[in-house]
């Protein structure tokens, strides 16, 4: 008798917004054993102050004002209790994938809308990997692995992005926790904050001019296992969606 097919994990992305919570906070509880107390906390300290300032502002003279101060705390507590989860559930994931080959694809993951990220162009046998993204500052190249690795491997896709899209700025980031670099945690929010040098318009023809490079690529494939799949599920909350 065939034995019937082991069913897959749930794709993040076909998951409810309820499934995806739940997903993300037992990841994070991992190595955040305190975040439901943090977040517990959060809600109830969001409850008294919200009902005190909904009560103060309309509560005193009338049962519909109680009323709405009540409706008005929840609110304050639910928002207070989803932020601390944010925050919390964001740094135990980031500490989690710290170190993780293709760590850097799960965070470049989270910009918004705009960027165009291309994960693992080029890398090495040891998993030294350069990451693209495309977007208002330019081209941006990510590495994460051994800077002494990093540094040929990158100023070499520098030389070949430059010959190519010619006066589009090209920038260099050394994912790490050294001197001179970006960490983990704050990387795409790094990206996002460089000066904007290109038009919107300018980035259909990087990407055009950009796929005489990728043709004469050869495969690759990116290691297993770089990125938590709770952190598609993070990726929403963390834009607050």
């Amino acid at each position: 008798m065939a034995k019937s097919p082991t069913p897959k994990p749930a794709d993040p992305p076909s998951l409810s917004r309820r499934q995806q919570f739940a997903q993300t906070y037992r990841m994070a509880k991992k190595s955040d054993p305190a975040i439901g107390r943090w977040v517990l906390g959060a809600g109830l300290l969001g409850l008294v102050v919200g009902f005190g300032l909904f009560w103060l502002a309309v509560g005193r003279s009338s049962t519909l004002g109680v009323v709405l101060a009540v409706i008005g705390a929840l609110m304050v507590a639910v928002l207070s209790g989803l932020i601390v989860f944010s925050r919390r559930a964001q740094k135990a994931v980031y500490g989690q994938m710290e170190g993780q080959a293709g760590a850097a694809a799960g965070a470049l993951g989270l910009l918004k809308r705009g960027w165009h990220v291309d994960n693992a162009i080029a890398f090495t046998k040891q998993q030294d990997i350069v990451h693209r993204v495309i977007g208002p500052p330019g081209i941006v190249l990510v590495g994460e692995g051994s800077p002494g690795r990093l540094r040929p491997l990158m100023t070499s896709e520098r030389k070949r992005h430059e010959r190519v899209a010619v006066d589009t700025p090209v920038h260099e980031i050394v994912v790490g926790n050294d001197e001179g670099q970006v960490a983990l945690s704050k990387l795409s929010r790094h990206v996002q904050k460089m000066k904007r040098q290109v038009q919107p318009a300018e980035i259909t023809d990087i990407l055009a001019r950009l796929k005489a490079i990728d043709a004469s690529r050869p495969a690759l494939p990116m290691p297993r296992g770089p990125v938590p799949t709770s952190m598609k599920g993070l990726r929403g909350q963390m834009r607050g969606r």
